[in-house]
């Protein structure tokens, strides 16, 4: 099934996204020049005219029937309709891609569902009714410091919508955190986890600062087996065209 529109969001790129985004005659591409991935969704979402909008990141590489699984969840019941629809996800580019993205599972959902109550919305796989952005578009965070998935997700929460995690709606991502980033980036991006709790004063805050240092233990031995390439976690061999 083919989706009604889609949105590439040219947010400064400095490489080929656009130039390739233009050779498909089923993109519309959109420029925001506001730096900042919460202003690249912002567009995305803002430019939609449909009634449901998926969202996924420059990495994802969806599996056929990925459209129409969502379309059916929120057709099958009208409870569905003040709902959130994301889902899991496996490593593309690493021996053994579905236990590494079954960890990432319990942490981005499991460990997250346990501090704040609910499970989060994840930028890389996502459905919902256009309403329910249209209900939280004026309250939502643009800052650059926290997680912007995470804050929509706050926001819809407080607003009284559902977030449904459904672990068989899966995307391919790859593993640029871990391959591409020196450590101090790797704090960096860590530490929007718990600056996201609080901006919006969760009382377990704290927890996200234990969950910084634990997934950031865990993460050096993944760095150092993927930069020597190592037998058990190394990454695939690139695929020639």
């Amino acid at each position: 099934m083919k989706p009604l529109e889609v949105f590439v969001v040219d947010n400064n790129s400095s490489d080929r996204t656009a130039a390739i985004a233009k050779q498909y005659d089923f993109v519309t591409l959109l420029h925001e020049s506001q730096q900042g991935i919460a202003f690249a969704r912002n567009a995305g979402f803002n430019a939609a005219t449909g009634d449901v909008i998926g969202r996924i990141d420059a990495d994802s590489r969806l599996k056929p029937g990925w459209v129409a699984y969502a379309l059916r969840y929120f057709e099958s019941n009208p409870r569905h309709l003040t709902h959130l629809l994301t889902g899991g996800s496996y490593f593309y580019d690493l021996k053994m891609p579905r236990f590494f993205g079954w960890i990432q599972g319990q942490i981005a959902y499991r460990a997250n569902r346990f501090i704040m109550g609910y499970y989060i919305a994840w930028g890389s796989n996502m459905a919902f009714p256009a309403e329910l952005w249209r209900q939280v578009r004026n309250d939502v965070h643009n800052d650059t410091d926290i997680h912007e998935d995470m804050d929509l997700s706050i926001h819809l929460h407080d607003h009284g919508y559902t977030i449904t995690y459904h672990t068989g709606w899966k995307v391919g991502v790859d593993t640029r955190l871990l391959s591409r980033h020196t450590r101090d980036q790797h704090m960096k991006y860590l530490k929007l986890w718990p600056r996201t709790f609080e901006r919006h004063h969760l009382p377990r805050a704290w927890m996200g600062w234990v969950g910084v240092y634990l997934v950031y233990v865990s993460y050096l031995p993944l760095v150092f087996i993927n930069w020597i390439g190592g037998l058990f976690l190394g990454r695939r061999p690139e695929q020639k065209s």
